[in-house]
């Protein structure tokens, strides 16, 4: 007899998993979430907006990348998911917007009710570490498309900010203070370039590189670092002008995104020093600095534009949340451009 187990698709593994992450996503809730007893949609109680004069919602949708691919070589999964969150949460934040909610989506080729309990695990600890509440998801069986391991995943998130508060580059003028928060490490963008250079190089993730203080797949898969409630308080001890989320393309392009045309941000590239994993990709890789300055965070996560008299208050704020921050650079008089002076 033919069935839909019989064409690969579990039910009853799928209906496991959800009990499995049951305990996790509840760490995420936010007293707005409203239970949904059918279990068909998310509930968020909207008339949590009423101490708004003007609430604008925000929302971003992303992924992970090939970053999938590392997390399932090393069967690791419990992390992956906090990449999904930084990537969308970090995003919304640059508008000043404070994260709500999310909801996620993960494909598979095989429902394993635990590895899925993990994965689902990261994304309700990633929202938790943002405060915003995971209010649903769904996890989609697709065999014959994706191999019995392979996964990936995505997800979108709402957030609100006060219409007169919103950030952006209509705020930025030279004299600005530019403020770099250290990233994690490679975070979740250039994972491409990364995997090619692991085989042109013959690099194992197991290895153990005398530049590196644990394996090289540990370094590379340390989740992206998440930057929403640092950098809301910010908005609140200091005068931000604009954020910048800084993932792929590079520092130089996506800092160009939070600025005026009337206006260029003089970046010190002796301010700071990249984590050694961007020596490694470097130089095993032969990537030459113009590649990695385009693809790679390298060590600054997230940009901070603020009022030159607020900068010492930014960065003491910032430094209390356990957020490494320091003058990267200032605003001058331009052309809407990013550039280093050295």
């Amino acid at each position: 007899m033919t069935s839909y187990a019989a064409a690969g698709v579990d039910i009853e593994a799928g209906d496991r998993a959800v009990e499995l992450m049951k305990s996790r996503v509840a760490r995420s809730r936010r007293p707005e979430v409203v239970d949904d007893a059918s279990g068909f949609a998310g509930l968020f109680d909207a008339s949590a907006l009423l101490r708004f004069r003007r609430p604008l919602l925000a929302t971003s949708t992303d992924g992970v990348g090939t970053k999938v691919m590392l997390a399932q070589a090393l069967g690791k999964h419990d992390t992956i998911g906090i990449d999904l969150v930084g990537m969308v949460v970090d995003d919304l934040v640059v508008c000043g917007a404070e994260p709500l909610f999310m909801t996620d989506y993960i494909a598979c080729g095989k429902v394993v009710p635990e590895r899925i309990a993990d994965i689902v695990g990261g994304v309700a600890e990633g929202c938790r570490l943002a405060g915003c509440a995971l209010v649903g998801g769904e996890t989609a069986e697709h065999p014959g498309a994706m191999g019995p391991d392979e996964y990936d995943l995505a997800g979108a998130g709402t957030g609100v900010v006060e219409a007169s508060e919103l950030l952006g580059p209509e705020r930025v003028r030279p004299g600005d203070v530019v403020l770099g928060l250290a990233s994690s490490g490679v975070h979740s963008n250039g994972f491409s370039l990364v995997r090619h250079v692991l085989r042109t190089a013959g690099l194992a993730l197991e290895a153990s590189l005398p530049e590196l203080d644990r394996t090289l797949g540990e370094e590379l898969l340390e989740p992206t670092r998440i930057y929403s409630l640092p950098c809301l308080e910010l908005t609140r001890s200091a005068e931000v002008h604009a954020f910048a989320h800084i993932t792929g393309g590079g520092l130089a392009a996506n800092l160009a995104r939070s600025l005026p045309g009337t206006a260029d941000a003089v970046l010190d590239r002796s301010s700071w020093t990249p984590q050694p994993i961007f020596e490694v990709i470097a130089g095993y890789g032969e990537v030459p600095r113009e590649e990695m300055d385009r693809t790679f965070n390298l060590g600054v996560g997230m940009c901070a534009i603020v009022a030159p008299d607020t900068a010492g208050t930014a960065m003491d704020t910032l430094r209390a949340h356990g957020q490494h921050a320091w003058v990267l650079g200032e605003i001058v008089p331009g052309s809407g451009q990013a550039r280093f002076t050295a």
